[in-house]
């Protein structure tokens, strides 16, 4: 069966953390390693919490400046230093876009309640057929509730899509439903696979 849908999770494959220095230097001056930082940033149990919407992007912040001994009012220093190596891949947003409309295109990810609000900035909702976020829909991937959410919204059937993710536990939950899941490595490798996928 043809592919008809192509969905992209949003970090690490969209935006990506392209220059590790400033991320380095805030653990640095914080006397700890940049896994350990990351680790808090993102696999605590507020990052959990804010990325199904039980609590917002701020409050999570604010966990992490304390777990980080640091007053709440530097929280929102600390985001910025954070991910202040993270780039916008526009190169693969004009790749997206120009899957229309033969393809059907949507953006699938685990993120904070803030994202959209990032899209919207950035101008990149309009690329895409269906945004799923999971703090919006209070569940993540690798769950297949919002893979599935995500091909109705898509009206695609599972063996029509692929899907594209730098985390493979998240690829493999799509394949096993029967997508066509690409590992994200770089956006050539990811692209070309695409392409040979789409042919």
């Amino acid at each position: 069966m043809a592919v008809r849908a192509v969905l992209f999770d949003f970090g690490g494959v969209i935006v990506r953390t392209e220059y590790q220095a400033p991320r380095e230097h805030l653990a640095e001056r914080l006397n700890m390693t940049y896994e350990d930082l990351s680790k808090i940033v993102f696999e605590s149990e507020t990052s959990r919490l804010a990325s199904i919407g039980q609590m917002t992007t701020e409050a999570h912040w604010a966990a992490v400046a304390r777990r980080l001994s640091r007053p709440a009012s530097e929280a929102a220093s600390l985001r910025e230093e954070f991910f202040a190596g993270d780039v916008l891949d526009r190169d693969l947003v004009d790749y997206i876009r120009a899957l229309r409309p033969r393809y059907k295109t949507g953006l699938l990810s685990n993120a904070w309640a803030d994202t959209r609000e990032y899209l919207v900035r950035n101008h990149l909702v309009e690329a895409f057929d269906a945004v799923i976020i999971s703090a919006e829909v209070g569940m993540m991937k690798p769950e297949r509730a919002i893979f599935e959410l995500a091909l109705r919204q898509l009206e695609a059937g599972a063996h029509e899509a692929a899907f594209v993710d730098d985390t493979s536990s998240n690829v493999e939950a799509a394949r096993q439903m029967g997508v066509h899941g690409i590992l994200f490595r770089n956006r050539r490798q990811a692209q070309g696979e695409l392409m040979a996928l789409l042919q």
